[in-house]
């Protein structure tokens, strides 16, 4: 889902880089064998998540929410040499198409797959220091995921959550429990002093918070 007028969106994504061959193939692949392809970041989306992750040059990024691998491949372009990006995946179905997608890219071996309830596998892992989390899964869990990660996370690291504009209904008169929660997120981030925050209006939104 597209907040930007269609002319404009086209306009952003000839003016961007390009996207990689790779990421056409995942892309294209998604929307003929997979329900909901719209999920899927996309090109533009893409860059931006690839363009973080080269700014902050992270070491370790985790992901929520892996669908077909097209935002983790984007996120993985930015780490260093032995970099390692944890993304998780609740939908064990999706284990060969993702095993294919990373695989036919250049930082496979940057990328390691966990599978089930995301909210036992981060309350599970021993890791700490994350530079980037990026959560994109059950919408109703974003504020349970991002307390989850908020002490994994180093200071000066990025949370960025997805589809917090809900297609425009957060701005809108829409009360369905969907927008509610979606609401009542972007209203709790902006609330938290212990962060910096920026919503971008970029596709369905992306929230964009610094751990102070």
């Amino acid at each position: 889902m597209d907040i930007l007028p269609h002319d404009l969106q086209t306009y952003l994504d000839d003016h961007c880089d390009e996207e990689p061959q790779w990421l056409q193939n995942i892309n294209r692949e998604t929307y003929l064998k997979v329900l909901r392809p719209h999920m899927l970041s996309g090109h533009y989306q893409g860059r931006v998540l690839s363009f973080f992750s080269k700014l902050m040059q992270p070491k370790l990024i985790l992901e929520v929410g892996t669908f077909t691998g097209y935002a983790t491949i984007c996120l993985a372009e930015g780490l260093v040499e032995d970099g390692i990006i944890h993304t998780i995946e609740v939908n064990r179905e999706l284990e060969e198409m993702l095993n294919a997608h990373f695989g036919s890219t250049n930082v496979s071996k940057k990328i390691k797959l966990h599978f089930g309830d995301a909210q036992q596998i981060i309350g599970d892992m021993p890791y700490n220091g994350f530079d980037i989390v990026f959560i994109d899964a059950d919408k109703k869990n974003n504020y349970t995921y991002f307390q989850l990660v908020f002490d994994k996370v180093r200071s000066g690291g990025l949370i960025i959550i997805d589809n917090v504009l809900w297609k425009g209904k957060v701005y809108g008169e829409e009360k369905d429990a969907d927008t509610q929660v979606i609401r009542k997120l972007n209203d709790q981030i902006a609330a938290d002093t212990r962060v910096e925050k920026i919503i971008l209006p970029v596709r369905d939104g992306l929230l964009v918070i610094r751990k102070k």
